[in-house]
């Protein structure tokens, strides 16, 4: 009996690196393909629309961020009928890899980009690094890089600690130092948690005409995965896309945040990091109002507990 055909709703969760690429060229065999890029990297594009959009991910990323371990542009295919191009690394190389340069070489040579209305880069972290250093070869590309790292060339970056084992990987040659690569951009948007340090001064150093920068405090270095916890992520492209992207628009997406639990309680947890007595409650039994929850319930108790030690004033408490 012969097995049914792949489609986008098969899940390739749990599968090997070279099990996941055979049974994804499978799903896209029909209007695309699968080419390694060498060992470590390999490219999974289909084609629809005439939109654009190119991630970049990581294998062990997809399975963290998707139950059936899919890229992230394959939920565009089947809700827009965007075409998508994943490039994906078996393990975090930051893509910095020969077989990868001369992939995005020949792209350009051959005009890929030129065939479609709209290219869009996306990644996040290390992704977020490839996806403003490969736009270059799309001209006029528009990238949405999450807390992106600019290089990690420690002439540039000795204060980045977080990647040591990367000191030794070239990043001053081609498709090197990401925020230059954006010059070819028609815009770009970075955003970032300005709580984290390093990724704050990353951030920085994307500084350009070009590029709009946004903060989103408290959603740490997860910024992807939260976002796509809130459903906002595929919105932003989507708004992208459409021209709709500005400040005020993130802002109103980003007011999902106050009914994400994580973010609730990120915030907390600085506040008691903090010794916010009088806020750590007022924070607790706001959210206490909406919905039950242990952690804000012990919260609240402990810090009326120690301001009462202290003698400080503290708000009625009308949440038990």
């Amino acid at each position: 009996m012969q097995d049914s055909p792949r489609s986008f709703d098969t899940s390739l969760a749990g599968l090997g690196w070279v099990d996941w690429l055979r049974a994804a060229d499978e799903i896209v065999e029909a209007d695309g393909h699968v080419e390694n890029l060498g060992p470590d990297h390999a490219a999974v594009f289909y084609e629809d629309k005439p939109i654009l959009l190119v991630t970049f991910e990581t294998h062990k990323g997809l399975a963290s961020l998707s139950q059936a371990a899919h890229p992230i542009g394959w939920t565009m295919v089947k809700a827009l009928g965007w075409s998508h191009l994943s490039v994906v690394a078996r393990e975090n190389s930051w893509f910095r890899d020969r077989h990868v340069y001369g992939y995005f070489d020949r792209l350009a040579d051959d005009g890929f980009f030129d065939e479609f209305d709209q290219v869009i880069f996306y990644g996040a972290g290390a992704c977020g690094y490839a996806a403003a250093a490969f736009s270059v070869a799309a001209p006029g590309a528009r990238v949405l890089a999450l807390h992106p790292q600019a290089t990690l060339d420690p002439r540039v970056t000795e204060w980045d600690d977080r990647f040591t084992h990367m000191r030794r990987t070239a990043f001053d040659d081609r498709y090197g130092y990401a925020p230059d690569m954006l010059d070819a951009a028609e815009r770009a948007v970075v955003i970032y948690d300005p709580e984290v340090r390093l990724d704050a001064m990353h951030a920085a150093l994307f500084t350009r005409p070009n590029v709009m920068k946004f903060r989103m405090r408290f959603l740490g270095e997860q910024l992807e995965r939260d976002l796509m916890g809130m459903g906002v992520l595929l919105r932003i492209l989507a708004q992208f896309s459409a021209d709709r992207l500005d400040r005020r628009t993130l802002a109103q997406l980003y007011r999902a945040r106050h009914t994400h639990v994580p973010y609730l309680k990120q915030v907390l947890a600085r506040l008691e990091q903090d010794e916010r007595l009088y806020l750590t409650a007022l924070w607790s039994q706001c959210i206490l109002r909406r919905t039950p929850g242990p952690r804000f319930r012990r919260a609240s108790r402990a810090a009326y507990a120690v301001a009462q030690e202290q003698g400080l004033a503290m708000p009625p408490c009308d949440v038990e």
